[in-house]
């Protein structure tokens, strides 16, 4: 098992920045992938940010330029650091760890953390 805290929502004016941070319970090192996802009320859960074994990232397109995701070892932690907020951004967010069985992948969410962004 895995436990994932997450902290650093909040609300912020469009063009603000946040930085999440998502703490877990285990050395990062047993992570296939580590990512930030986010659900707006209404839509579904979509990928943030991600960074894959090997320190690979990908983000979607809408935060490109705008999101960092980063992770500390030493601290078992994962960043999110979101740079020029709008407010389509406002949604919960969502850290997700990923470990790489065999035959299986195991994931493990966070309990979330609100961002508001307000125009």
């Amino acid at each position: 098992q895995v436990q994932l805290v997450e902290s650093g929502g909040g609300l912020v004016q469009s063009g603000g920045s946040l930085r999440l941070s998502c703490a877990a319970s285990k050395s990062l090192f047993r992570f296939y992938a580590m990512g930030w996802y986010r659900q707006a009320p209404g839509k579904q859960r979509e990928l943030v940010a991600v960074i894959i074994s090997g320190g690979v990232t990908n983000y979607a397109d809408s935060v490109k330029g705008r999101f960092t995701i980063s992770s500390d070892n030493a601290k078992n932690t994962v960043y999110l650091q979101m740079n020029s907020l709008k407010p389509e951004d406002t949604a919960a967010y969502y850290c997700n760890v990923k470990i790489l069985n065999t035959t299986y992948v195991e994931n493990y969410w966070g309990q979330g953390t609100q961002v508001t962004v307000s125009s």
